[in-house]
């Protein structure tokens, strides 16, 4: 879908979409028009939406009220982007190739008009590529959306919401394609495609690589699988010379099947998006380079594939980790610790980061605590998390800080190893937080963000279809904005 932006509206265009403030009815509008949206009581809340017609000789408009809440809301922001993503749900696959945008009667300006259209670009994004029976009323039909009384600047802003669309796109691209399309190889090679012209810096190890580095932890998830698994590192250098970098880490098992401690098969086909915290590290990094963000970033992300072969990681089994700390492996679905804690510790060696976090679709207990409202957050830094919970108010990738300490430390401890890979029934996200924080070198400001019922939602959002959300991308752009530019 595309956005442009008008002087007035196109002729040919019969369909006119205005955002309206609560409780503010615009002036100059027909009168059926302002009794039937009072009929229907449409009061101009966040979303809202109304839609009518009006006739001029033999002329027949269709017009929809967009409500964007009170002017004053502390969340304004994300009621505009509600409000853009309102107008293309009910939209996008109405029949109608083109639209008017109509953002003169809500007084705006030119972030609001920004905020408004990154709705409305994130909420335009499906992904119907293998559904090739689609009936003709249900395929997307919605091609181009005219705007019209944008305030000035709006289009200079949009230039950076759009670079951070692209960015979530990608994100949602990458968790909505099954595994056997995305896998470690190709989702290397996808990355590369999105990146080729940019200016980032791409690394990839493959196992021969890993394997002298001594990556024991990671390789051992992958072990079971005819699928390589990589490390790939986007390093983009945007600020001052010198300037430690903010880094990245993000779990990607392509696919989980949970290997020998093999998961139920009801429901196993969601595991093919046990990679959402890579594709959130993906995604955020394609919106800062896509920006040009004035400040030094690296993402980096394990991939691995988790299967049951006969060649797989056993329950018993004790691997060596990059960091030369040894590891019981008492459960081969406690595999994405595995993976970052190498990740990390490669990251922290390579990079010598100013703070580094890691997004990880981690623990189904961190869905038991927080459900599909908040990703969970735990952090050895203050500064850092409220920084990164800042940043995740402002883009609604919302996030909740859970604790850390000693005494669920010592529930990982092992009796032959230097510790196991789970704790036992309670308190199962910490334990594998404090799993995580082993890796961590002293004096290094580190964030875990298990983002497991997030990436994905049973339901639309405001801003994205059923299925793949997004989440994460913003957020690690929205931080970085905040915090390293």
């Amino acid at each position: 879908m595309q956005i442009e932006f008008s002087a007035s509206a196109p002729s040919q265009v019969s369909l006119t979409a205005t955002i309206v403030n609560k409780g503010d009815m615009p002036a100059g509008l027909d009168t059926a028009l302002v009794k039937g949206a009072e009929a229907s009581r449409f009061k101009g809340s966040p979303g809202q939406l109304f839609e009518g017609f009006t006739t001029s000789g033999d002329t027949v408009a269709r017009v929809a009220l967009v409500g964007a809440g009170d002017k004053g809301a502390d969340n304004r922001r994300l009621n505009l982007e509600k409000a853009g993503g309102a107008v293309i749900a009910k939209y996008l696959r109405s029949g109608e190739e083109a639209l008017v945008l109509d953002l003169s009667a809500a007084g705006l300006s030119a972030s609001d008009a920004g905020a408004v259209l990154l709705g409305a670009k994130l909420r335009s994004w499906a992904h119907d590529k293998y559904r090739t029976k689609l009936s003709s009323d249900k395929q997307i039909s919605l091609k181009t959306v005219h705007v019209v009384g944008a305030p000035d600047g709006a289009d200079t802003d949009w230039e950076r919401q759009a670079a951070i669309a692209r960015g979530v796109e990608f994100t949602k691209m990458l968790v909505t394609e099954p595994a056997n399309i995305v896998y470690p190889e190709s989702f290397v090679e996808l990355c590369k495609e999105a990146f080729a012209g940019t200016g980032a810096e791409i690394t990839v190890l493959g196992e021969k690589e890993m394997g002298e580095l001594g990556m024991g932890a990671l390789l051992g998830v992958g072990q079971g699988s005819r699928r390589e698994s990589r490390l790939l590192a986007i390093k983009w250098n945007g600020g001052n010379d010198g300037d430690k970098p903010s880094v990245f880490v993000g779990k990607g098992v392509t696919f989980d099947t949970g290997g020998i401690s093999i998961k139920p098969a009801p429901g196993m086909e969601d595991m093919k998006w046990d990679m959402g915290g890579a594709g959130a590290v993906a995604g955020g990094m394609l919106a800062l380079v896509s920006r040009k963000a004035k400040a030094n970033v690296v993402g980096v992300m394990g991939l691995v594939e988790n299967m049951p072969d006969g060649n797989a990681q056993r329950p018993g089994d004790v691997v060596t980790s990059m960091s030369g700390q040894t590891i019981e492996v008492l459960n081969t679905d406690a595999e994405g610790r595995l993976v970052l804690c190498d990740a990390l510790h490669w990251a922290q060696e390579e990079y010598d980061p100013a703070h580094i976090v890691d997004f990880a679709t981690l623990t189904g207990a961190m869905m038991v605590a927080l459900g599909n409202e908040y990703g969970g957050l735990f952090a050895n830094d203050d500064t850092l998390a409220d920084g990164l919970v800042s940043a995740g108010k402002t883009t609604d990738d919302k996030l909740w800080r859970m604790p850390l300490g000693p005494e669920y430390d010592k529930l990982i401890n092992s009796p032959i190893a230097d510790m196991k890979n789970i704790g036992g029934r309670w308190a199962g996200s910490i334990t594998a937080a404090q799993f995580l924080q082993r890796f961590i070198k002293k004096g290094v400001a580190w964030a875990h963000c298990d983002i497991a019922g997030m990436v994905w939602s049973d339901k639309p959002g405001a801003t994205h279809e059923k299925g793949a959300t997004g989440y994460g991308a913003r957020l690690i752009d929205q931080f970085v904005a905040d915090n390293a530019e």
